[in-house]
């Protein structure tokens, strides 16, 4: 079988519409039963920067990434996204001691292509490690982590100047390959680029560039567009890429086409005029970017993403090692744009929740109160902890509110409090939906449920079933 592409990729190009109802309500299905152990937490792994994680057609996901040393390109996997947190490193290959490729190394990439898997990574030379071009590695045998690697060679563009980040994809039955290079005659650090592939290390056409960085949240500290992931949903290809200073500064734009436009044409593509993922104080996540994309263990797409859990750097933000690897689901727009809300924070992936009788709308939060309704995504997300009073109970804690949980109060109305103030007054019990066993219901410890009332939430008797079921998403 001819695989030409990261296996998340194809699986998301494969995907028929993440705005669909019956995917939110498969994914609830299977909600009351999850463990704690199925949920990856953030950060997934520490110390690891540019990270690419996909689904391969295994059934497994792999993952490889930058390491703070520079030094090596390895690769790990595992059945689960949780399972990449402890999943061992195969080293694949490290850098010679001198001469050609023995600088830094950065940001690999593992494709199939034509049935042999290849990596694509970025390099110096030992005399020279900031002169980064691409070169690529090819396994010898059918198993990435245990087989014989050999260097191919270097990706070749049309300049001989500082290239990488370079990403494959198909579309309409042509292999892309989507890079970040600086081009002679433009005064910016890098640009994105975009052909067909003709092999593994040669362009079949001269390259279309995609975009320049010139909007302010792109030339902060350096003038940067770099790390490009494809997405294609929602009748778009769209193109994510990081821009600015590796810092705090660091962040994510984003690049849209129409799937059945020349994607070689540049008009054909527009730029976010916004960044689209930022650091978040509230977070307390700094420099998100250099993403790429994946599915869960339920196909709902997921961001795969660094960043630092401080601002304040000492020195070189490239030599800070605590990049870390991280990963959250995203959602869509009402016109099918991606809508990666803000980084969530350390802790377990969170969710979102709506109600079955008003699917439309979430649970959300507008300061202390908490409602069912519509608003940015950062405030329908909450996690789920462990309650003080155990035996499974579990609290619901927003994303941008940590150390606080959703609490009822002595008139059954539902508000966000200090968590550890009143235990039992946050503590529920999650279960099978009372309107629908594939969705959730949440009982409190002290009694009632968890539901809304004219999209005021409360706990307290069910009047209706489905005013306290929940879609999770």
């Amino acid at each position: 079988m001819t695989f030409d592409l990261a296996p998340s990729r194809r699986a998301l190009l494969a995907g028929a519409g993440a705005l669909a109802a019956p995917l939110a309500l498969a994914s609830g299905s299977i909600a009351a039963t999850r463990s704690a152990a199925s949920v990856p937490a953030n950060p997934l792994v520490r110390q690891r920067a540019d990270a690419q994680i996909f689904k391969h057609r295994d059934g497994q996901y792999y993952m490889t990434a930058s390491a703070p040393e520079y030094d090596r390109l390895a690769v790990r996997r595992a059945p689960t996204l949780a399972g990449l947190s402890t999943a061992e490193e195969a080293v694949i290959w490290r850098r010679p001691a001198s001469g050609k490729l023995g600088g830094y190394i950065w940001a690999p990439e593992l494709h199939e292509i034509d049935g042999r898997w290849h990596m694509y990574f970025a390099a110096g030379d030992a005399d020279e490690p900031f002169h980064i071009r691409t070169y690529v590695l090819r396994c010898l045998d059918r198993d990435a982590l245990t087989g014989r690697w050999e260097v191919m060679g270097q990706f070749q563009t049309p300049w001989d100047t500082f290239t990488l980040d370079s990403t494959i994809f198909s579309h309409n039955g042509v292999r892309y390959v989507l890079w970040a290079q600086q081009e002679p005659g433009i005064k910016t650090n890098s640009n994105l680029y975009l052909a067909p592939l003709k092999t593994a290390t040669s362009l079949a056409k001269p390259p279309a560039r995609l975009t320049v960085p010139a909007l302010d949240w792109e030339i902060r500290g350096f003038k940067v567009a770099e790390g490009p992931a494809p997405l294609i949903r929602n009748g778009k290809v769209f193109i994510s890429y990081s821009a600015s200073a590796t810092d705090d500064r660091y962040c994510l734009g984003l690049l849209s086409a129409d799937a059945d436009a020349d994607l070689m044409s540049p008009d054909a593509w527009g730029k976010s005029p916004d960044p689209v993922f930022t650091s978040c104080e509230e977070t307390r996540v700094w420099g998100p970017g250099h993403n790429s994309f994946t599915v869960d263990e339920q196909g709902r797409d997921v961001l795969i993403y660094h960043g630092r859990d401080y601002k304040e750097i000492k020195g070189d933000p490239l030599f800070d090692p605590n990049r870390h690897t991280r990963v959250q689901r995203f959602y869509y727009k009402s016109d099918g744009t991606p809508d990666f809300g803000a980084p969530v924070g350390a802790g377990a992936v969170p969710d979102r929740f709506s109600p079955l009788d008003r699917p439309e709308a979430f649970l959300r939060h507008e300061g202390e109160k908490v409602v069912v309704g519509a608003g940015p995504l950062p405030t329908s997300q909450f996690r789920e902890v462990p309650s003080p009073l155990g035996a499974g109970a579990v609290s619901l804690e927003p994303i941008l509110k940590p150390g606080h949980v959703l609490a009822v109060g002595t008139d059954g109305a539902v508000l966000v409090a200090p968590a550890g103030a009143d235990p039992k007054a946050a503590s529920f019990r999650r279960a099978p939906g009372l309107a629908d066993a594939r969705a959730v219901s949440f009982a409190a410890v002290g009694g009632g449920h968890l539901g809304h009332r004219d999209g005021v939430m409360i706990v307290g008797p069910v009047q209706k079933r489905s005013a306290a079921t929940f879609r999770v998403t």
